[in-house]
């Protein structure tokens, strides 16, 4: 929901930076490549069980991700490839995150449980939206895109760490959410696909 709507409302705070990114000589693709550094550090402390630390650093990484497309459409060289940079970008930040978090929970049954069905739910939500734009249809929609997702589970992790007990919660919040929006995205892409049969 937030990736949909949300643009344009931050366009005027992101649009300034961008500005001044430019200035600094500074490229889409080098902004997207130094917030997946910055979130694979984040990644490192969640491992280790800096929750707090870790998620904080790997706020920042995702909200530099958050830059390319506002600096790319400043400079006028947004493309193909770019998106394609961002996207796996985006993924790989994803799986490293919950690697980290994955590990730093491998004795907590559970807890591991949730954070494999997590990973897994997160990659499927981009999956089935590809897949639906692939055939012609939307694919978009639902309760947890990645914004929703990153905001879910960095504030999770960083109150987890500030000593809140809210580590399974939010872990289970997360599966259940994310597991409808893939529902959702893959029923409204079945009735998209279905249009016009007889």
């Amino acid at each position: 929901m937030l990736d949909l709507r949300g643009r344009s409302r931050v366009a005027p705070i992101l649009d300034p930076i961008a500005a001044g990114l430019a200035k600094a000589r500074l490229t889409p693709t080098m902004i997207t490549i130094l917030g997946l550094l910055v979130t694979l550090v984040g990644a490192a402390y969640i491992a280790v069980d800096r929750y707090a630390l870790g998620g904080f650093v790997a706020g920042v990484g995702v909200a530099l991700d958050a830059l390319d497309g506002p600096l790319a459409r400043y400079q006028g060289t947004a493309s193909i490839r770019g998106a394609f940079i961002d996207t796996m970008a985006d993924r790989f930040g994803e799986v490293a995150l919950w690697t980290g978090l994955t590990f730093s929970l491998r004795a907590d049954e559970t807890g591991l449980m949730l954070c494999i069905l997590g990973l897994a739910f997160s990659l499927l939500t981009p999956y089935v939206r590809s897949k639906a734009e692939s055939w012609g249809a939307e694919g978009r929609g639902g309760w947890m895109g990645r914004a929703e997702r990153m905001i879910l589970l960095l504030v999770g992790l960083m109150c987890a760490g500030s000593g809140l007990n809210v580590l399974h919660p939010m872990l289970w919040t997360f599966v259940v959410l994310s597991g409808l929006t893939v529902a959702q995205r893959s029923r409204r892409t079945w009735q998209q696909l279905g249009e016009g049969e007889e």
